[in-house]
C-alpha cells in the first residue's frame, strides 16, 4: 500500500490542510458550478462547506450513472441500484439504476405538479418499501427538503414534526407490517393533522399496499357559481400514489446551492419540541462519497447493506444516499433479524445477493446470538464474500464482538467485525477502522480511531485535556467537517446551547470515553449517565461488558441507583440466552465476582435482576433512561420510539413485584439481593 494513503498521513492532512483535503474529495462529485471556495469558516460555529458551488444530489446518486450507459459501456444504467427484500411479504424486487431513476423522476414530476417547489418541506411517513427511497430522492431532485418520520410513530410525535417543519406535502402508505401486527398509517396521519397547529399541509399522497384494504379517494370538486372548489375548502387533499404518477411528465433536476438544506431529521426520544438536525447538499454528498470508499471499502457495482430503517440517520446516509453516490448497490430490508422467519435471515440475504459489507446494530447481533448461540443458521450460508461486518448504534460489547468473530464468522479470519461510532448530528462516522485506507488491528471495546476530518479531544469538566486512559468528555474541535449538521431547523439558539456552549471551540458529543496509548477511542456511554460511587466514576459500559461475558447472558443494561452511603450503586438487568436455566442467587454471585475481577474491588454490584427482555428503540438502542425512571418508581410515558411496548410493560410489572430499591427485600428467589453491582449507557447514533 502507498504509505501516503495510509491512515495516519491522511488523517494528519485532513486536520492540517482541510481545504486541500476536501477539495480533493469533492472531485468525486458532479457539480453544476464547481466550488472555488472550499470552506467559509467566518462563523466557526457553523462553517459553510463549498459555499459558492451548486449541484443536485439526485443527479449524483442516479442520473450520472445512467448517463454513462450500461456496465459494458462504463456506466451503471443496467446495474442493480436497489434490492428490496421483504420478509413480511416474502418478495424481492430489484431496481436497476435506469429503473430507479425513472421512478424517482416521475414521482418528482408528480410533486412538481402538486405545486411543490425548491425549499418546500415534505414529510415522508412510510414503512421500509421502495417508495420511501423514491420519495427521498425525488425531493432531492426538485430541491424540496424532506423530513422522514419513522413509520409507525404515534400521531403526537408526527404532529410535533409537522408543526416544526411546516411541510406542504405528506407522503405515506396504507400501512406497515411487523411479524405480529399491522399498523394502518392513514388514521395516524389524519390524527396528526388534527393535532398540528400548522395548516401548511396541502396534500397527502398515499401508497396503497395490497396487504391493506384499498382506500377510495374522492376526486377534487370544482368550484361552482355559489361554492369554492374543494381544494380551497379542504385542509389537505388526499390522493393515491399510483394515480398521481400516472401519465406524469418526469421532472428535470433542479440545481441548488451546496449550502441549501437537503433534509431535516428529528432526533428520537426528545421531549417537548423535537430537535430538527439540518443536513446540507454539498458537504453531505462529498463526505458520504468519501466514507463509502475509505471507511467501508465499497465502490461501484458492489453490494452494501445497512440493516437499519430509513427513519433513522443510518437509513438516510447508508441505505439511500452513500451507496448510490458511488455507484454501488444498496439493500432495503423489511423485516427483523430474527423471527422473519428465523435467525438465519441476514445470512441468507448476504449469500443470495453477494453482500460485500453488512452494517447493523449490536442489538441485532445479540438477538441472533440469543436465538442461535452456535450460529448454526449462519453456517448454512456462504459468507466468504463478506468483506466486513460493521456495527454502530450501541456500544459493541466485547462478548458480542467475540461471538461475532469466533462463532458467527468462524473460518473467515479475513472478515473483520468493526465497531464504529457516530451520531444523528454528524451523519457519518466519527471513529472507525478505515478499511479503504488501511485496515487497522481491531481492539474489542474500542470504536477504533478518529476518521479524517474529525479533530477529537477528551476533556475534563473544566475543559482541560485528560491523560491517556483517563475518561472524560468527548468533543470535536470546530469547524465540524462536511456532512455534519449545519444547525437545527429554525433554532440557532438551541443549536448553540445544546452543542457548542459547554466547551467553547468544540462540539459536545454528549458521550464520555478515553484514548489509549495508540490513539484508539473507547466510547463508554453518555456523559450524564456515569455512575458516581463513593467518589469513583464507574463506566456503565465497562460493567455491562463484564456482565455480558458470562456464558448465560444474552444482553444486559446497567443503571445507577441512589444509595445514602455511596451515592449510587450499579444495578444490572439481564436477559438470559434462549434455553438457559440458572439459579438467580448463583448468577448474581457470579456476576458480582466478574465485575470485581474486571473493574476492581470498588465496583460492587448492587443486584442483578433477570428479565425477559429490555425495552429498545426501533433503531436498537436500549432505553436506559426509561429503565432508570421505572426503577426509581417514576411514571413513565411509553416512548414513541419503542420497538415493543409489551417489553416495557413486562419490565414495569417485574420491578413493581420486586422493587430493587427501598427496604431490603426478602431473600426470595426472584427478589434482588443487596450485595452486587452494575451501570448504564451507550453512544448515540
Amino acid at each position: 500500500m502507498d504509505t501516503e494513503h495510509e491512515y495516519r498521513p491522511v488523517y494528519q492532512t485532513s486536520l492540517v490542510d482541510p481545504a486541500d483535503f476536501w477539495s480533493a474529495a469533492a472531485r468525486d462529485i458532479e457539480w453544476d458550478i464547481p466550488p472555488q471556495q472550499i470552506v467559509d469558516a467566518a462563523d466557526k460555529r457553523a462553517a459553510r462547506w463549498f459555499p459558492d458551488a451548486r449541484l443536485n444530489t439526485c443527479v449524483n446518486a442516479l442520473d450520472r450513472h445512467v448517463r454513462a450507459g450500461t456496465v459494458a459501456e462504463g456506466g451503471h444504467a443496467d446495474q442493480a441500484a436497489l434490492i428490496y427484500v421483504s420478509a413480511m411479504t416474502d418478495t424481492t424486487t430489484v431496481f436497476t439504476y435506469a429503473e430507479l431513476l425513472d421512478q424517482v423522476a416521475r414521482f418528482a414530476g408528480a410533486m412538481r405538479d402538486l405545486g411543490v417547489v425548491a425549499g418546500d418541506r415534505v414529510v415522508i411517513y412510510l414503512p421500509m418499501i421502495p417508495e420511501a427511497v423514491i420519495a427521498m430522492l425525488a425531493c432531492a431532485r426538485i430541491g424540496a427538503v424532506h423530513s422522514v418520520v419513522f413509520g409507525g410513530f404515534a400521531a403526537p410525535e408526527l404532529a410535533a414534526r409537522i408543526d416544526d417543519a411546516e411541510p406542504v406535502l405528506v407522503v405515506t402508505a396504507s400501512g406497515g407490517m411487523e411479524p405480529n401486527r399491522r399498523i394502518e398509517y392513514p388514521p395516524i396521519v389524519l390524527q396528526a393533522l388534527d393535532l398540528a397547529q400548522t395548516a401548511s399541509v396541502r396534500t397527502v399522497i398515499v401508497k396503497q399496499r395490497p396487504q391493506f384494504p384499498t382506500i377510495e379517494f374522492p376526486a377534487a370538486q370544482p368550484a361552482t357559481d355559489v361554492l369554492p372548489s374543494s381544494e380551497q375548502t379542504v385542509a389537505a387533499r388526499w390522493v393515491d400514489w399510483d394515480a398521481t404518477v400516472a401519465d406524469v411528465t418526469p421532472a428535470e433536476p433542479v440545481s441548488v446551492a451546496a449550502t441549501d438544506p437537503l433534509y431535516i431529521l428529528y432526533t428520537s426520544g426528545t421531549t417537548g419540541k423535537p430537535k430538527g438536525v439540518v443536513r446540507d447538499n454539498g458537504g453531505h454528498a462529498v463526505a458520504l462519497s468519501w466514507s463509502m470508499r475509505n471507511i467501508y471499502d465499497v465502490g461501484p457495482g458492489q453490494v452494501f447493506w445497512a440493516a437499519s430503517d430509513v427513519g433513522w440517520v443510518v437509513g438516510h446516509s447508508y441505505i439511500v444516499y452513500a451507496p448510490l453516490l458511488v455507484g454501488a448497490t444498496t439493500v432495503l430490508y423489511e423485516g427483523k433479524p430474527v423471527g422473519t422467519p428465523d435467525a438465519g435471515t441476514f445470512w441468507k440475504i448476504i449469500d443470495e445477493h453477494d453482500v460485500r459489507v453488512l452494517f447493523t446494530a449490536p442489538t441485532a447481533l445479540r438477538a441472533i446470538r440469543r436465538a442461535d448461540p452456535e450460529a448454526t443458521a449462519a453456517h448454512r450460508h456462504d459468507l466468504s464474500r463478506l468483506r466486513a461486518l460493521f456495527c454502530a448504534g450501541e456500544r459493541l460489547d466485547p462478548a458480542t464482538f467475540e461471538w461475532a468473530t469466533d462463532t458467527l464468522l468462524a473460518g473467515h479470519p479475513d472478515t473483520p467485525v468493526v465497531d464504529h461510532w457516530w451520531q444523528t448530528e454528524t451523519g457519518w462516522p466519527i471513529c472507525a477502522d478505515p478499511l479503504g485506507l488501511q485496515e487497522l488491528p481491531v481492539k474489542p471495546g474500542s470504536s477504533c480511531v478518529p476518521v479524517p476530518g474529525y479533530r477529537l479531544r477528551v476533556l475534563d469538566a473544566n475543559g482541560n485535556p485528560v491523560a491517556t486512559g483517563v475518561e472524560g468528555n468527548i468533543v470535536i474541535g470546530l469547524p465540524l467537517p462536511p456532512g455534519a449538521l449545519t444547525g437545527l431547523w429554525r433554532d440557532r439558539d438551541r443549536f448553540i446551547r445544546s452543542y457548542l456552549s459547554a466547551f467553547p471551540g468544540h462540539y459536545l458529543t454528549g458521550d464520555s470515553g478515553y484514548f489509549d496509548e495508540e490513539g484508539y477511542l473507547y466510547v463508554l456511554g453518555r456523559s450524564d449517565d456515569v455512575i458516581n460511587m463513593a467518589g469513583h466514576r464507574l463506566s456503565a459500559g465497562s460493567i455491562e461488558a463484564a456482565i455480558a461475558g458470562h456464558d448465560a447472558i444474552a444482553e444486559c443494561a446497567v443503571i445507577g441507583v441512589p444509595d445514602e452511603l455511596k451515592g449510587h450503586l450499579p444495578l444490572a438487568y439481564v436477559v438470559l440466552k434462549q434455553g438457559v436455566e440458572v439459579d438467580p442467587e448463583q448468577l448474581r454471585t457470579e456476576l458480582a465476582e466478574r465485575v470485581r475481577e474486571q473493574i476492581g474491588a470498588i465496583a460492587t454490584l448492587h443486584s442483578a435482576i433477570i428479565v425477559s427482555g429490555l425495552p429498545k428503540t426501533r433503531s436498537g438502542k436500549i432505553l436506559r433512561k426509561t429503565i432508570r425512571q421505572l426503577t426509581a418508581g417514576e411514571h413513565v410515558e411509553t416512548p414513541a420510539t419503542i420497538e415493543d411496548p409489551a417489553v416495557l410493560t413486562a419490565l414495569a410489572d417485574r420491578i413493581l413485584a420486586n422493587p430493587p430499591l427501598g427496604a431490603p427485600q426478602p431473600a426470595a428467589e426472584d427478589s434482588p439481593t443487596p450485595d452486587l453491582d452494575g451501570d448504564p449507557v451507550a453512544p448515540t447514533t
